[in-house]
């Protein structure tokens, strides 16, 4: 419930702070005083677009303050604690500041938030009807909201719009698969006979490194041996002269020098040291030579497989070290695209499955649409009586296209049928009502469908034109109604309709030094009776039009 508003610098309020109590509230005052100020403000404060105008004349930010009592509305706590905004005294504080250039901040409770988190928070603490609403009425998807709201089968409606995404997803999916598999019918051939080819030649990793060391060591195996046998030679099998009978003989001499010179040990030692190296590393060179195979056949089967991989190299334009990567990568490529076919029909089985889904659910939701639309014709025909169309009679017709494409809203198509006298035929809204037909029945739909919606607190802006007289009364009496179990916030002209209120501000405007100032005020019961008279009568209050006021607020006490 909404119980506190302040407004700064907002168009042409300077200055507003009010007090708001439980029942129904009525705001009057002169045309062009600004009496829906505070419904815009309001409006600001929720969530709605902010714009630069909003900033009064020679202010540098406009500001709105709406405090709401939370003890009743679970569905508020819960998105204050969701989002971590709650606070231990069950109220809550939404605050929207405008700059002059049009930049705005919103903060709850304190703590800075978005204006979408304002708007979400605030369809649980405030539904507005504004002046033109009975227009939308006309719109047949806006009836349809109207009929679900009443209905409250939310789980339904959100059930239904579930399985038309998901329905919806896997149709773009498979679209999107079978436009790309036609595209890469020719992709796949192409890949399937290189990835066939590479399979067959079956380059390892590292191989090509490999093969190419053993291919320039067998290329040059010849020199290799002749070179071995040589230097062999030389090192210990020269039956003339080698390297180690020569390293040998100088040891043994300096180790005779060293009986005159004992530092010429060290010398002999390393000789000697020298001499057992040359002779090992000759062990090494003739085992190798005795080893050493010149097999033409390995070498032929080598240089095959190099060049064959470097014409496969070649004929990708890659170096022949990347074969391997690339060929994992065709592969895999080759492999997603035939998935597509595999995924293609998963996704026939999926979407059958996903479609028998969305009907079942979509005729679940006719069935209860139909249910409420039955009881919905009563409520609202007893209640066009009671707003002076004593013969009006209200019919929704429903029709089921259960063969239709699937969309978010179901099978139904809906249509708000009226009759507004006696013999005249069933016709949408549109063909049938007059502007004021119209007001009425948009009001006894809101009306009805309020006390259905657990929304805490109701505005109506001047959702009463076109509207006088008997009707009128009838209106305020079912406003007045509406507010006791639902603060109700009206915005009107009608004395009748004001005088049901169960307490009444008035919105004055007045020019100083150049300045347009709007102010609201509380009043009081004499404030009331002038008011309402002012109403019945014009600027000049006669007594008679102040008996007619108090008998009119009286007839509510």
């Amino acid at each position: 419930m909404l119980i506190g508003l302040e407004v700064k610098n907002f168009a042409i309020v300077s200055n507003l702070s009010t007090e708001w109590r439980s029942g129904m509230t009525a705001i009057t005052g002169e045309t062009g005083a600004g009496k829906s100020i505070a419904i815009d403000a309001l409006s600001l404060c929720l969530g709605e677009r902010a714009e630069a105008s909003a900033v009064r004349p020679s202010s540098d930010k406009a500001e709105v303050c709406a405090q709401f009592d939370l003890t009743d509305l679970p569905l508020a706590q819960a998105f204050l604690e969701q989002h971590m905004l709650s606070t231990s005294d069950n109220e809550c504080l939404l605050r929207r500041v405008v700059c002059k250039n049009g930049r705005s901040k919103s903060y709850i409770n304190g703590s800075a938030v978005t204006a979408s988190q304002l708007k979400e928070l605030g369809q649980y603490l405030i539904s507005i009807h504004g002046q033109h609403a009975h227009q939308y009425l006309l719109k047949a998807e806006h009836q349809l909201q109207l009929l679900d709201a009443y209905a409250g089968h939310h789980h339904l409606v959100n059930s239904v719009n579930k399985n038309y995404k998901q329905f919806a997803n896997l149709q773009k999916e498979f679209k999107h698969l079978e436009q790309q598999q036609q595209q890469q019918a020719a992709q796949k051939q192409l890949l399937e006979y290189q990835v066939a080819e590479l399979d067959e030649f079956a380059l390892q990793e590292n191989e090509f490194d490999l093969i190419e060391a053993e291919h320039y060591k067998l290329s040059n195996s010849q020199t290799i041996l002749e070179s071995c046998q040589r230097e062999l030679q030389h090192l210990y099998e020269s039956d003339e002269q080698n390297a180690c009978s020569l390293l040998q003989h100088s040891a043994q001499q300096f180790t005779e020098l060293a009986q005159y010179d004992e530092s010429l040990a060290s010398v002999a030692a390393m000789l000697s040291e020298a001499a057992v190296q040359v002779e090992e590393a000759s062990r090494e060179v003739r085992n190798y030579t005795e080893q050493a195979d010149l097999d033409p056949a390995r070498l032929v089967e080598v240089e095959n497989r190099l060049s064959g991989a470097m014409d496969l190299a070649r004929k990708h334009h890659i170096k022949p070290q990347q074969l391997v990567e690339f060929h994992q990568s065709i592969a895999q490529e080759l492999e997603s695209i035939s998935n597509n076919s595999n995924r293609l029909e998963q996704l026939e089985s999926e979407i059958e499955s996903a479609l028998l889904s969305y009907k079942q659910t979509a005729d679940e939701l006719s069935k209860s649409r139909c249910e409420y639309a039955n009881t919905l014709n009563t409520l609202i025909s007893e209640s066009m009586a009671n707003l002076s169309m004593e013969n009006g009679v209200f019919e929704i017709a429903l029709t089921q296209e259960s063969n239709r494409t699937p969309n978010s809203l179901g099978f139904d198509n809906v249509s708000f049928l009226v009759s507004t006298n006696p013999g005249q035929p069933l016709q949408p809204l549109a063909k049938v009502a007059s502007g004021g037909e119209l007001s009425r029945i948009s009001l006894a739909i809101q009306v009805i469908i309020a006390q259905k919606v657990t929304t805490p607190t109701l505005i109506f802006d001047e959702v009463d034109v076109g509207i006088s007289g008997p009707t009128a009364s009838a209106v305020g009496k079912l406003l007045r109604q509406l507010g006791k179990s639902t603060q109700v916030i009206c915005v009107t002209h009608l004395p009748q309709v004001a005088s049901s209120a169960h307490q009444q501000f008035f919105v004055a405007k007045e020019i100083a030094q150049g300045e347009t100032f709007t102010h609201m005020l509380p009043l009081n019961k004499d404030g009331r009776i002038n008011e309402i008279a002012r109403l019945l009568g014009g600027d000049n209050i006669s007594k008679t039009a102040k008996a007619n006021a108090k008998e009119l607020i009286m007839a509510h006490a």
